[in-house]
């Protein structure tokens, strides 16, 4: 039996806090977490499970005739089963365990898929999907001559059901879409989708990664062919994921991975391969994580939906009323049916979703931002990222009060900074930076001394805005003159010309100001240097050294790993051939 903190029957005010205490992250560290739609927090609960499993049962499962494996076996087909009954699948065996909703997708892309998708077919997808379910059946296309479509929707973030409709046909061959949209919130109308693409003679898989953990799910009611969901994502451990089908389908499906324990027979002339679930579960499982899994469910289960659906449901209302009230802010995903994610932009005065995120997080509370996995879902609505606030069942009305507060400060900080009217908004002059030192390393060092001076992170969060504020304003100039450095969560453009003495200079900006202050110290370590030392000068040791480690990792995506690169570049074709043409400067 898991263990619930206490809380007053009937009063949510109550409830609320009383859950938060059962998550250790939350009670130690006094974060304002609101990043639940990327993982949710874990409850004691689940950790002593996972811990328990390694202390007390661990062993490989299956085959072994041990006490031990017994255990481990029993512990890891008892999630099994706790997962059947969580989604009332009608058999346990309908059950396969994955790493993740993105490795269930690409099961059935690379089994159903392959068996059954012929050049004129086609899969429907929504165009609010995340890249998990939109690439997957990208490849699958390109590999067997099927048709990608798109399911449009309106502006409010809500599928045009008409539309959907129409796009239904004997060709139609899957419909792939999710439950709960995790850049906008949007819950869809799966059900109705699931009947009219069965009335086409479709299948459909439902990506219930967003919705899992707000609601029931029953795959008999909703008669749903695939469903398919992530254990982190219902307060469980990473590493785990589900993958649901109708048994008839499974066993009709050609395994996808060979190995241990997804086969019956095995001998060089061929081999035989096992029932349903083992078929799809080649290698050894994550069995901790499944015994993780089946403590998060029977968490969840304790609390039950009514009381964490009534409690999000009051908490996306009044986070909604704060955000409206922010001046210059606008909500991106407005459906009147929404799940508790908040998408927004500053448009005055325009705020990039990343100086948003790196501020909120100097005042404690942790926010996603960028595109969220759903870069069409950007384009379609016109905004290059969003910020954005996830809730889940340990919130509180006095977290969302310090959220909204802060971003509010935020906002009204940016503003006071805003050119008085009738300034000039004139871009600054192109000025080629020289060098500042003999080498970069020089100076590194130079710049490492003021670092060090500065103590601790929010210190030298400020110093890389002020060098942000001392930067030229060239962005607009700059994005007229060359195209946007790839890879980037901001908007980056550099320029770069070769100048005396094999030396590259160039000039960069960008539309956040905290990569503005990165390209500040890009600035001072490589403009105006010998494009062989350019080359030569180790950049992340050096931001491992002033305590800047987190923005550059190629995982960031934050735009310092992709100007490294793009500097390197101009640099080594500087290098080999002592000039740059003007195609090659941009």
């Amino acid at each position: 039996m898991t263990r619930l903190a206490e809380s007053s029957a009937g009063s949510q005010s109550a409830e609320a806090p009383a859950w938060r205490d059962d998550f250790p992250i939350l009670a130690h560290s006094g974060q304002v977490y609101l990043d639940s739609a990327a993982t949710t927090q874990k409850p004691r609960a689940v950790i002593e499970r996972v811990s328990h499993f390694y202390e007390n049962e661990n062993a490989n499962i299956h085959r072994g005739l041990y006490a031990l494996s017994q255990k481990a076996t029993d512990a890891y087909e008892g999630a099994r089963r706790a997962v059947a009954q969580f989604i009332n699948s009608p058999e346990a065996r309908c059950v396969i365990f994955t790493r993740g909703t993105t490795e269930s997708i690409n099961l059935v892309a690379n089994t159903f898929g392959r068996q059954n998708l012929k050049p004129g077919d086609e899969i429907l997808i929504s165009a609010m999907e995340h890249h998990s379910n939109i690439v997957p059946w990208q490849m699958l296309c390109q590999n067997s001559g099927a048709t990608l479509r798109v399911i449009p929707m309106n502006d409010r973030g809500q599928l045009l059901m008409d539309e959907y409709e129409k796009m239904l046909s004997g060709r139609t061959r899957l419909v792939s879409v999710c439950h709960v949209s995790n850049s906008l919130g949007t819950i869809n109308p799966v059900r109705q989708m699931i009947e009219l693409a069965h009335q086409a003679g479709a299948k459909v898989l439902i990506d219930g990664a967003q919705w899992i953990a707000h609601g029931p799910t029953d795959v008999q009611d909703l008669d749903c062919d695939f469903y398919v969901f992530s254990g982190h994502k219902l307060y469980g451990p990473t590493g785990i994921g589900v993958l649901y089908g109708k048994s008839q389908l499974l066993e009709s499906m050609p395994p996808w991975q060979g190995g241990g324990d997804m086969i019956e027979s095995v001998r060089f002339e061929g081999t035989t391969y096992a029932p349903i679930p083992a078929k799809f579960e080649a290698g050894t499982p994550p069995i901790a994580q499944a015994a993780g899994l089946a403590a998060a469910i029977e968490y969840v289960s304790e609390i039950g939906f009514d009381a964490i659906s009534a409690h999000e449901s009051r908490l996306l209302r009044h986070a909604t009323a704060g955000l409206e009230k922010i001046p210059g802010l606008r909500l991106i995903g407005t459906a009147p049916h929404k799940a508790s994610v908040l998408s927004f932009v500053v448009d005055d005065p325009p705020l990039s979703a990343m100086d948003i995120g790196v501020q909120l997080d100097r005042a404690g509370m942790a926010i996603r931002t960028g595109h969220h996995c759903c870069q069409p879902v950007m384009e379609r609505l016109g905004v290059p990222g969003t910020a954005r606030a996830s809730l889940a069942l340990y919130n509180t009305v006095e977290e969302i009060d310090r959220f909204t507060a802060a971003l509010e400060r935020i906002v009204l900080a940016a503003r006071s900074r805003r050119p008085a009217a009738g300034a000039s908004s004139e871009p600054a002059p192109m000025h080629w930076p020289t060098a500042a030192g003999e080498n970069p390393a020089e100076v590194a060092d130079d710049l490492a001394e003021t670092f060090d001076l500065l103590g601790d992170a929010d210190a030298r969060g400020e110093f890389v805005m002020d060098l942000a504020n001392d930067l030229p304003h060239t962005f607009d100039l700059l994005k007229d003159l060359t195209p946007q450095v790839p890879g980037c969560m901001s908007q980056v453009h550099i320029l770069g010309r070769g100048a005396d003495g094999g030396r590259l200079e160039f000039l960069a900006d960008a539309n956040a100001e905290i990569v503005r202050g990165l390209i500040a110290i890009l600035t001072k370590l490589y403009s105006g240097q010998k494009a062989e030392d350019i080359m030569a000068f180790d950049v992340e040791t050096f931001f491992r050294r002033i305590g800047l480690e987190r923005f550059i990792t190629s995982q960031r995506r934050n735009g310092l790993e992709g100007m490294v690169r793009r500097i390197k570049a101009l640099a080594q074709r500087l290098s080999q051939t002592g000039q740059l043409t003007a195609q090659e400067q941009r």
